[in-house]
């Protein structure tokens, strides 16, 4: 977490581009595997995985529930 927050700090990431790339390459390229599910300050949500699939969910203003384990 906050290596992403870093990345959006620093380098001006999204949060979309910034877990992509602490996950893709640095977690990866330390032999790990794994996710984060993030929310930045504008309540954009973003579940990052390096793993065939990740247990997540949302809901929206509208209490629409979206849920997902596999890659969309």
């Amino acid at each position: 977490a906050y290596d992403i927050s870093a990345l959006m700090q620093y380098k001006g990431l999204t949060l979309q581009e910034a877990a992509r790339e602490v996950i893709h390459t640095k977690v990866a390229g330390l032999g790990g595997d794994g996710g984060i599910v993030a929310v930045d300050k504008n309540g954009t949500m973003v579940a990052e995985f390096n793993t065939a699939g990740m247990y997540r969910a949302t809901m929206n203003e509208d209490g629409e529930l979206e849920i997902g384990i596999y890659e969309q």
